[in-house]
């Protein structure tokens, strides 16, 4: 079942100023930048503006949506370019050839526009103090050019340091969704964040 149910929302719909989530076509109206993105889409029980979130803003098994961000083909292209040097990920021609019909961003591209999103709405730059790695790193679906993408982020652990009382440590499930809400990659990211309140001060 969606876990925008948990929200009391039907699958495709969000809580913005009471909009539906948008569609795809939607979307023609946007800016020029090359990483299109509008934080349109909202659906979170995080309270108090994001520069104040800390460790204990976390709570197990809350469940948050955020923004949404454009796939661009040149992005594709001059990434797998730079990077990857696949035909599916830096030729539009020897891509349709491919067994993926045509252009697909790299898994890596996918994970920095995630990154994009998760720092932007889910990690406050004020408390995020690092991480020790990540987990279980899956790529479910192609990413294609004009694909529209959000996170959904479930916090699944937050615990206290034992040896630095100032910050815990949050492990959160993250999946990056396109525009059909199908899940186009997950893995299970783990984040040093800092307290309010550290343990030494209570």
């Amino acid at each position: 079942m969606d876990r925008l149910h948990s929200f009391g929302l039907p699958p495709a719909i969000s809580r913005v100023s009471g909009s539906a989530t948008p569609s795809e076509g939607d979307f023609g109206s946007l800016g020029s930048p090359s990483c299109r993105e509008k934080s349109l889409m909202s659906s979170s029980s995080f309270t108090g503006p994001f520069e104040k979130r800390y460790f204990e803003d976390y709570v197990v098994g809350s469940v948050h949506e955020f923004g949404f961000i454009t796939v661009e083909e040149d992005e594709i292209i001059s990434f797998g370019k730079r990077y990857v040097l696949m035909p599916y990920h830096t030729d539009r021609e020897l891509a349709k050839k491919s067994i993926y019909g045509g252009l697909i961003a790299s898994g890596w591209h996918t994970a920095g526009l995630m990154m994009r999103l998760y720092t932007e709405h889910y990690l406050s730059p004020e408390s995020a103090v690092g991480s020790p790695g990540a987990d279980e790193l899956r790529w479910d679906k192609p990413v294609r050019p004009g694909d529209i993408l959000s996170l959904r982020v479930t916090v699944l652990e937050a615990r206290r340091s034992s040896s630095k009382p100032d910050r815990g440590i949050v492990r959160s499930f993250v999946e990056v969704l396109n525009q059909r809400r199908e899940v186009a990659m997950s893995l299970k990211a783990v984040n040093f964040i800092r307290c309010r309140h550290s343990l030494a001060s209570l």
